[in-house]
């Protein structure tokens, strides 16, 4: 019990520490430049903006710049950035959510799974995690496993286009052709007349 009432002052204490050392007025002023600018067009000044005021320890400069080096295609800084975020704040989705970022772009899918299951035990009902997971597993022909995170998310959303569409081909892959047969027809009210869903059903006939 002891133990648990120091993480939660702990915790408190964390939530109340002051903004990095740059002050609150100069922060405020640099991430209004950086949004400014990354409107229009100008990722490198947005980036110029934020690294005036950088403060390792902030996670809020760090999740922005992580983004910005997306953003300007400098995807080894986007992972650097992001990784201290997530380090920053572990229980965090946004950043991990953002890190998957610079990992897909890089087909760094070996380090994307257990980035998304890691969000998944925070946020187990997270429809783009079991989506993206799905799909990953999907494209690498491991359909018995797509199923698991495809079923969760047509439950979670059964109106889902793209959704259905990728559990009614999952479905089919794995042979069982009455529920892709039903999964196909629904993603076609949800979209009348799309192609893969027809050409789906024309191959279960």
């Amino acid at each position: 019990m002891e133990k648990v009432m120091i993480r939660i002052i702990l915790i408190a204490f964390l939530w109340t520490m002051p903004l990095p050392a740059a002050g609150q007025e100069l922060l405020t002023e640099a991430f209004r430049i950086s949004y400014e600018s990354e409107n229009a067009g100008e990722i490198e000044k947005a980036i110029e903006a934020l690294e005036k005021v950088y403060e390792p320890s902030s996670y809020e400069l760090n999740l922005r710049l992580g983004w910005l080096h997306y953003q300007k295609g400098k995807m080894d800084e986007s992972i650097v950035y992001y990784r201290r975020a997530v380090d920053l704040k572990p229980y965090a989705v946004e950043s991990k959510l953002g890190l998957a970022y610079p990992y897909s772009a890089m087909a760094m899918w070996n380090d994307i799974i257990p980035l998304y299951e890691s969000i998944l035990k925070v946020d187990p009902q997270n429809s783009l995690v079991n989506y993206r997971l799905g799909l990953i597993y999907y494209n690498r022909g491991q359909y018995e496993r797509a199923d698991h995170y495809l079923e969760k998310v047509v439950n979670l959303y059964p109106f889902d286009y793209d959704s259905l569409l990728l559990f009614a081909w999952n479905k089919l892959m794995l042979g069982r052709t009455r529920e892709a047969k039903v999964l196909f027809q629904k993603t076609l009210l949800a979209n009348p007349g799309d192609e893969s869903a027809q050409r789906g059903l024309e191959m279960i006939r």
